[in-house]
């Protein structure tokens, strides 16, 4: 497929409407068990405040196998649940992708088992609707697989970022892969092109990023000690006359870390309209580059529960190939 993905922003569908609800029982399922009942309890009654859930926690109206339970309750195969009566806010039908979505998304995915999807995600299409856009990928993959209501983003990537892309099929599988990132035992590098030629001692960035919203609401990053934690790991693949094609390591996962930490090393992403070089990105758009080259190029981890081993390799869309192909 040529070109470019486009979304419509739309404001809004149509009002909510409010349906009552009465007593509710829920059998926990294997694939339930373990989760905390709050947690559960979010994701089972969309439309229903925060606040309220607790509120109903708190006051004894929720109830496992008859007892009351403590929001940190977790759940257990075979328990019964008790919901009392309810009100719910349930907001309009969302949009349906198009075929065109639909076809171009099934054409990315690179890896599917019973347990996992693994996408190649193009630049340009968030992850999930949001900030005016009403779909993402992961609205548009679930009209794709409507047999699997719940299938979950294991992990994000930014608007303008593409590649591997981690879905799970199932909540069990899902709290497995948030653990194996908790530990950082997910394998996750990047590829990126990167102003100017890097010095062996610039390789390892282990600085702390805060991340502050805009009154506007736009996130912007930027190196301070009173930030978190934050280590990238860089190697150099290829270098052309004032840029270098670069693998980026990820030992943390902050919002924008891989775009700020090379450009607090004095070499930023090319196509970074936040972060970037205003020069290098018209000099590269002279040549085609016409979005963020930073790319998640392979992912690797090993899931506890099956043992097996998974690496997945994204190749580079055919904006990100040319582009070198004519610095070359």
């Amino acid at each position: 497929m040529t070109g470019r993905i486009q979304f419509v922003k739309v404001s809004a569908f149509g009002k909510c409407a409010m349906e009552k609800r009465p007593v509710q029982y829920v059998s926990i399922t294997a694939d339930s068990a373990g989760q905390r009942i709050d947690n559960f309890l979010m994701a089972h009654l969309k439309g229903v405040p925060k606040s309220h859930i607790y509120r109903i926690l708190r006051k004894g109206e929720v109830r496992a196998n008859k007892k009351r339970i403590a929001p940190s309750y977790k759940l257990q195969a075979g328990d019964q649940i008790r919901l009392p009566p309810l009100q719910i806010e349930t907001a309009p039908a969302p949009p349906k992708p198009g075929n065109q979505l639909m076809n171009y998304l099934a054409g990315r995915i690179l890896y599917e088992d019973k347990h996992l999807l693994i996408i190649n995600k193009p630049s340009g299409i968030p992850v999930h609707g949001g900030s005016g856009v009403k779909l993402g990928v992961i609205e548009a993959l679930r009209c794709m697989y409507p047999k699997l209501p719940q299938l979950e983003l294991a992990h994000r990537l930014d608007l303008e970022t593409s590649g591997c892309l981690v879905l799970a099929k199932k909540q069990s599988v899902l709290r497995e892969l948030h653990e194996l990132l908790r530990a950082r035992k997910v394998e996750k590098i990047y590829w990126t092109l990167t102003k100017g030629h890097w010095k062996k001692t610039e390789l390892r960035v282990d600085v702390s990023l805060l991340k502050n919203q805009l009154a506007s609401g736009e996130r912007i990053v930027r190196v301070n000690v009173a930030g978190k934690p934050s280590v990238t790991t860089f190697r150099p693949l290829q270098e052309f006359a004032n840029t270098s094609l670069m693998e980026a390591t990820l030992e943390t996962g902050r919002t924008h870390q891989i775009r700020v930490h090379a450009k607090y090393r004095g070499h930023p992403v090319a196509g970074d309209e936040k972060y970037g070089d205003k020069e290098l990105n018209k000099q590269l758009r002279e040549i085609g580059l016409r979005r963020l080259f930073l790319h998640a190029y392979l992912i690797q981890f090993t899931l506890p529960s099956s043992g097996q081993e998974i690496r997945v390799v994204a190749p580079l869309d055919d904006e990100l190939a040319r582009c070198l192909d004519k610095l070359s």
